[in-house]
């Protein structure tokens, strides 16, 4: 594994800044938190072999790196040390599960009511408590798997014919969990007069893999995604995602992880979060304003793979536009669930603390429904609160078309 050349622990001033803004170490005790962990620990890594059980209690949530007034890739160095602890450890059962979401949710969809079998199953596990057998949290709120993947239904979908093109980045979850995400984003976008494609070829972007210390497979998914972004950033497509932490290891973490800076910067300005880019559409004048009310009130949850990229909140800007329809902040901190983190059993009780603030707020909340770019802060504002979280751009859609379901 090629580790970024750049990677320097030096850089870290030692202004503690990062403690500060860390969701972990405001949660427990237990954690030294990211300065300690990272930077000045990354230093010591480099002399002796330190059996650091601190590794294991970064989220890789980023707000560390969003801060730090020296740019050190804080967490990066975490994610290097807990890949470099597995090569002399073994990986528990929770952490093979949690890292192969893409092969799994490719086997459940290929097979006619499998998704069905395997989502009532992974209820009764969790009614029953039988997922902590295998190292997994019966308190984490599961995904569900769609009947059908995001690439198959795309096949089918009749676009117009547009002179502009876009790439659409679907990323995992889209694919096999909420294939719907990619659908309203292939109508919103049509209906600016674009048509959006989408390459079968594309792989997980890597991070349940990254979580779980598995950085020599991310490796090769880094290359392969890459290679295959740069050929059609080349071409004078767009890329788009609709999943920030997608977005943040397409365009940061593949350069803080690996020595692939050249490739990277050769399509990172042109990949655009979908909010983002109607945005840029609504700036230059083009953005359709047809919009037809919704009488409803929602509750938006800013995640934290989102502040890191540093573009704003599209939602504020595009959501307003939209008649009826009345926006909360929520302005509660990390969510907690932080990708594979609150789904293990060690580290879940600490995302439960982690993400307490923004349930409660939901709670409270007189929004009937949730909003929020990333999929997994979605999961985990439905958990417990009694109401539904979507992804924007089913708001923007249903406004958008009135008659869609």
């Amino acid at each position: 594994m090629t580790l970024i050349k750049t990677e320097n622990p030096d850089q870290c001033i030692s202004c503690n800044i990062c403690l500060t803004a860390c969701p972990v170490a405001k949660a427990t005790l237990r954690y030294r938190g990211p300065k300690l962990t990272g930077p000045a620990l990354s230093r010591l890594r480099k002399l002796v072999d330190d059996e650091d059980n601190m590794l294991k209690y970064c989220s890789n949530c980023k707000n560390c790196e969003r801060v730090c007034p020296s740019g050190t890739p804080i967490a990066s160095l975490n994610m290097k040390a807990r890949a470099n602890y597995f090569k002399t450890h073994k990986h528990d059962l929770a952490d093979h599960i949690l890292s192969n979401n893409e092969f799994i949710g490719k086997t459940l969809t290929k097979i006619p009511f499998l998704p069905m079998i395997a989502n009532q199953t992974m209820h009764i596990g969790q009614k029953l408590k039988a997922l902590d057998i295998v190292g997994l949290s019966s308190k984490a709120p599961l995904p569900q798997y769609a009947k059908e993947d995001f690439y198959s239904i795309y096949k089918k979908y009749q676009q117009p014919a547009c002179e502009k093109k876009v790439l659409f980045y679907p990323g995992c979850y889209v694919n096999y969990n909420e294939p719907q995400i990619g659908i309203d984003l292939i109508k919103v976008f049509n209906h600016q007069g674009i048509e959006v494609v989408v390459d079968p070829n594309f792989k997980c972007c890597g991070s349940p893999l990254i979580s779980t210390g598995f950085l020599d497979k991310v490796e090769n998914l880094a290359k392969h995604n890459t290679k295959l972004l740069k050929s059609y950033a080349e071409k004078g497509f767009d890329i788009i995602t609709t999943c920030t932490t997608c977005a943040l290891i397409l365009k940061q973490e593949y350069r803080e992880l690996f020595n692939l800076d050249e490739t990277v910067k050769s399509y990172a300005p042109r990949l655009y979060d979908a909010l983002e880019y109607l945005c840029l559409l609504d700036e230059e004048g083009k953005l359709k304003q047809d919009f037809k009310p919704l009488d409803q009130e929602v509750i938006y949850h800013t995640p934290c793979h989102l502040k890191v990229q540093g573009y704003g909140r599209p939602v504020f800007k595009l959501l307003p536009k939209i008649p009826g329809l009345s926006i909360e902040d929520a302005n509660a901190g990390c969510c907690g669930l932080s990708g594979v983190y609150g789904y293990k059993k060690e580290t879940s009780k600490i995302a439960r603390i982690v993400g307490s603030e923004l349930k409660a707020k939901i709670r409270n909340s007189k929004a009937s429904l949730g909003i929020c770019e990333c999929n997994i802060c979605r999961l985990q504002m439905q958990n417990g609160t009694g109401k539904k979280a979507v992804h924007p751009l089913r708001l923007i859609c249903k406004s958008y078309f009135p008659s869609d379901k």
